[in-house]
């Protein structure tokens, strides 16, 4: 197991944010497909989108967690500009009922070698 300390600054200047969402159960799928377009062109395109880990709660689908994490703050700030973040907001606006946006520090991840 690797054990992977916020000791360095490269670590520090990350952008650690939990996004809960509530979507409307009827409009769960398509919502669920715009998600992914836009996180796979976050990914592909953006070099400071360096990952998300989303979640469904297994009593309730509709409660969807999002772990997304930056390189920075800028590269969030860039983020939330470009088409394909802007065509998910718009194309989600009457599916999400809530959203709760959390940032968070790294305090430490543990993590196998190869995951």
């Amino acid at each position: 197991m690797l054990i992977c300390f916020n000791s360095n600054a490269q670590d520090s200047n990350k952008m650690y944010r939990i996004a809960k969402i509530k979507v409307d159960a009827s409009q769960l799928d398509k919502y669920t497909s715009a998600l992914k377009e836009q996180m796979n062109a976050a990914i592909k395109l953006e070099p400071g989108v360096l990952s998300y880990t989303v979640v469904a709660d297994k009593k309730d689908a509709t409660s969807i967690t999002i772990f997304e994490v930056y390189a920075n703050i800028e590269a969030y700030q860039s983020h939330i500009l470009t088409p394909h973040f802007k065509k998910y907001k718009e194309t989600v606006k009457d599916m999400v009922l809530s959203l709760d946006l959390i940032d968070t520090d790294l305090i430490v991840r543990a993590k196998k070698a190869d995951y």
